[in-house]
Order: C-alpha cells, then sequence, then structure tokens
C-alpha cells in the first residue's frame, strides 16, 4: 500500500495529466474533500460533469469528464495547488487572491466547506487556499 501526503495535489495532477493528452475522462480515489473541488469544478463550467462511484476502488472514485471546446482545446488551461502540506496557505475574507485578474477561479476550504474564493468573500469567511484554476 503507498502512502499519499497530498491527495489533492495527486487529484490536481491526474486531471492536468489527463487534459494534456487530450483524454475524456479522469478517474480519482474518493475523498468527501476531492469531491467538493470536483464539484466546483463542474459549477464553474471547468468540467463537463463529475460522477462519484462508490462501487468501484477501494474507497470509490469520482469520474470527472473533462470539458473540450470545438478546438479540441481544455476548458482548463491551467491549475496550481497554493496550500500544500509542508506550507499551509490561509487568507482572511478580504485577502482572498483573485486568479488572473478575476478570469480564474481560487478554490478555498472555509467553515462553511469548500467554496470559490468569490463565494467565501460574500459569505465574508476567509479559509485555506487549496488551489487556483484558469
Amino acid at each position: 500500500m503507498s502512502y499519499m501526503s497530498d491527495p489533492v495535489a495527486d487529484m490536481l495532477a491526474r486531471i492536468k495529466n489527463a487534459y494534456t493528452t487530450n483524454m475524456d475522462t479522469v478517474v480519482i480515489p474518493f475523498s468527501k474533500y476531492k469531491a467538493d473541488i470536483a464539484n466546483i469544478l463542474d459549477e464553474e463550467g471547468y468540467i463537463r460533469t463529475h460522477e462519484i462511484r462508490k462501487d468501484e476502488g477501494i474507497q470509490g472514485v469520482i469520474k470527472v469528464h473533462l470539458k473540450y471546446n470545438k478546438n479540441g482545446n481544455c476548458a482548463i488551461s491551467g491549475l496550481k495547488r497554493i496550500s500544500k502540506p509542508g506550507l499551509r496557505v490561509y487568507a482572511e475574507k478580504d485577502k482572498i487572491p483573485k486568479v488572473l485578474g478575476g478570469l480564474g477561479v481560487v478554490i478555498v476550504s472555509t467553515s462553511k466547506g469548500v467554496l470559490t474564493g468569490s463565494k467565501a468573500k460574500e459569505s465574508g469567511i476567509g479559509g485555506e487556499v487549496i488551489c487556483s484554476v484558469w
């Protein structure tokens, strides 16, 4: 059994590798945290859809269906892990970073769950800055 120190970085790497090779679907081991991140990617239009399959793998999997435009370019042009296990990054509600001047999305883990940076600002809460997507 291999131990993974950063499951979120693994998730982002799997998505990045999948769209770099123009794959349609990427399978990620399930966790509620990663499902919340996939949910945001779905809501913000970065992926076509995602499904949670509890009957596959040991703990279930999240199947992420990537989204491409008619030119074959992925809706996601970049993913960056911000807060890492060795260096956690937290932001207060008015210090939540903007991605590409508002063109991208920052995903924040707050006391109210995993939210986009803009929703966290609206709710008046800060939290751990997980990653940015553009």
